[in-house]
């Protein structure tokens, strides 16, 4: 029974380690160090899969249900944890170096309200052509959604999605059809300034969207995710 005990407490040492690396971020370590950490902890879950599979060989030839039971059990945590370490890594490496989206390139949606909340942030609001450009090649699908509504008939509905996405409501301006939120990421902590801007389209309504990491110089496609999150959830 020793080994397969011992590759359980591989693997649930690595998802221990994956756990902590993003609340010692949150208490000051590095993003880099944050990274590395959980980079080690998927190693160790590789290696207690492997460790795994070789002691549920040996419990399942001989019999040994209890050991093999274990064996399983470890092989599951082992894979939990290597993959979500594996999966946050090759996001982070493999997104565009990008850390504020919208669905207005030219024009995008601008912030007020939120400038007081961010402090020191290391990221400015200003986006430079460059930035549109790299948004065009990595997030083509972005764009604004269009409704029949006006927009102060719409805004009730956009103003409700916003609140049940978790965001920080900083401000809501029905007249202007302008809202500025905050969100903060529940692992690592990361806070996200948002802006939505409704106006009047023909006899409807457009919708656009801008998100904005205030660190970081990539956003793990984050960014991305919670614009279409949200826009899908308002045209529902």
């Amino acid at each position: 029974m020793l080994l397969p005990l011992i590759a359980f407490g591989v693997a649930a040492l690595g998802l221990a380690i994956l756990a902590i690396a993003g609340p010692a971020h949150r208490l000051g370590m590095s993003l880099s160090s944050a990274y590395a950490v959980m980079r080690w902890a998927a190693y160790l879950g590789v290696a207690a899969a492997a460790a795994s599979i070789a002691t549920g060989v040996v419990a399942y030839r001989t019999r040994l249900w209890g050991r093999l039971t274990v064996a399983g059990l470890a092989l599951a945590t082992a894979i939990a944890t290597s993959a979500i370490g594996f999966i946050w890594q090759y996001r982070a490496a493999n997104s565009p170096p990008i850390h504020d989206l919208t669905t207005d390139l030219e024009n995008p949606p601008t912030f007020s309200a939120v400038l007081a909340l961010r402090g020191d942030a290391p990221n400015r609001l200003d986006r430079s052509p460059q930035l549109a450009d790299l948004q065009r090649q990595g997030y083509p699908d972005l764009a604004p959604v269009t409704t029949q509504a006006r927009p102060d008939q719409t805004f009730d509905r956009v103003l409700a999605v916003a609140q049940a996405q978790g965001w920080d409501i900083v401000t809501a301006d029905k007249a202007s059809g302008h809202i500025e939120a905050t969100d903060t990421t529940r692992w690592f902590g990361f806070v996200d300034d948002i802006a939505v801007r409704l106006t009047p389209w023909g006899t409807g309504t457009r919708i656009d969207v801008r998100s904005v990491s205030r660190t970081g110089t990539g956003d793990a496609g984050r960014n991305a995710d919670r614009i279409r999150t949200f826009l899908r959830e308002v045209q529902r």
